[in-house]
Formats: structure tokens, sequence, C-alpha cells
């Protein structure tokens, strides 16, 4: 972890505690302590208290005063505004594509590919091919850097994905989807990357409800309920 004067950044911290619940090492639901977090990651607990008040303005962590501090389950209704949103900028991106596309950009993505279809692909090296891939395809249309603002407003979203990703045997589906992308593109057919495009964002929708079928407890419900700490802390 970078260190500044001796000392861990505050934002260094944010970011690992937000890496923590985007990857689901700290699973929906699960109860927070600042001591055991601060002892973890070797700091004081100032900015751990710090970086949980701004995963709560995200969403991403629930505070309820008297009782604790959780990592917020995932809530389908800012999973369907994240994807909105993203699938809003993607598919605006793919009316910009150049008639004539940058061949290092289309080489970086055939790579990316390649490597999507490797045996024994974890979950995270796959979803880091996944992002990388589809702001690839937002550089060649001159809007690589809009994926900083999709990125940050996704939190939620990017759970859900991480969800459907464990739930899959494989994650072959998500890149075969991703090589049906890049051929249209390739081959000039807007239309046809468009539909695929967002065949493949809308899929999250079918992995939630699948997922919420056996696991309900990793998804937010009645937003009045609240944690309840008896010998342990549980959900209502």
């Amino acid at each position: 972890m970078a260190q500044t004067n001796g000392r861990t950044s505050r934002r260094d911290i944010y970011l690992k505690l937000r890496q923590l619940v985007l990857t689901l090492e700290l699973a929906p639901g699960a109860a927070l302590s600042e001591n055991e977090l601060a002892a973890s990651l070797g700091v004081s607990r100032t900015p751990v208290r710090e970086s949980l008040i701004l995963l709560a303005q995200e969403g991403l962590v629930q505070v309820f005063p008297k009782i604790g501090s959780f990592v917020s389950r995932v809530d389908p209704a800012r999973v369907a505004d994240a994807q909105f949103l993203r699938e809003a900028v993607e598919l605006a991106s793919l009316e910009d594509l150049p008639a004539v596309l940058d061949s290092g950009v289309v080489e970086e993505l055939r790579g990316n590919l390649e490597r999507q279809r490797r045996k024994g692909l974890g979950i995270e090296e796959f979803f880091a091919l996944d992002e990388a891939f589809h702001q690839g395809l937002m550089r060649l249309s001159g809007h690589g850097e809009v994926w900083t603002t999709v990125a940050a407003a996704k939190g939620h979203l990017d759970r859900a994905r991480r969800l459907g990703l464990h739930e899959n045997v494989s994650p072959a589906v998500f890149a075969a989807q991703h090589h049906e992308i890049f051929d249209a593109v390739v081959g000039g057919d807007v239309a046809l990357a468009r539909t695929a495009m967002r065949t493949h964002l809308r899929a999250v929708f079918d992995d939630i409800e699948r997922i919420r079928a056996h696991s309900p407890e990793l998804f937010a419900g009645d937003t009045s309920t609240v944690p309840v700490r008896r010998n342990v802390v549980v959900w209502e």
C-alpha cells in the first residue's frame, strides 16, 4: 500500500476497503468492525472511519446508530440505475466509431480477447480483462476517459456482476459475447454491435434473479429493516 511520509494515505485506505467490498471479500451484509479493519490494515481507526463514511455515501456501506456498520446488501434498484448509465454511454460510444479504427487499440483488444480464452482464468483476472475490453471499445470512439466516470458509479453493478461470475461455471459465455461485439465493430456493423452490446450488458439482470432465488440475503429488500445486535449481529 502506498505510503505518504511514512504513513498510509487516507485515500489508500478508502480504495483498499472499497476494493474489498467490490470483490466480495467483504460480503454483502457483513458486519464491519473499525478496530478489526484498522488492525488488519495496520492503521489507526480514524482513516478507517473516514473511509466507511465515504463508502456509505456511495451506498456500499450502511451505518446504523448504536448498532454498527455493515457492508450494504446489493440493491437491484442501484444496479439498474448503474446499468442504465453504462448502457447509455457504451451504446452512444459505438455510434461515434470512426470509419478507420485505431489499429493499435484494435490489436490490444484482440490480445485481450485471446487472454480471456485462457483455461483456469480466475474471476478477478477475467473481471480486469472485461473492464479493459469495454474501456478499449470506448477508446476506439475517442471517449476512453469517460470510463472513469462510469466506473465510479457502478459499485452495486460490479458486485452483481461478480456474483454472476461466481454463479457461472466458466466466464466463457461472456468472452463469447465480447468476441461477437468485437467482430461487429471491426466489421463496421454498428447496428449488430449495439444489439450484441445491449444483450451482453443486460445479462446481469438474469444473474440477479437467479442468485436471489437461492441467496436472498445478499440483496436489499425492505429498506426499513435494520440488523439486530444479539450475541451475533443478524438481519431481521
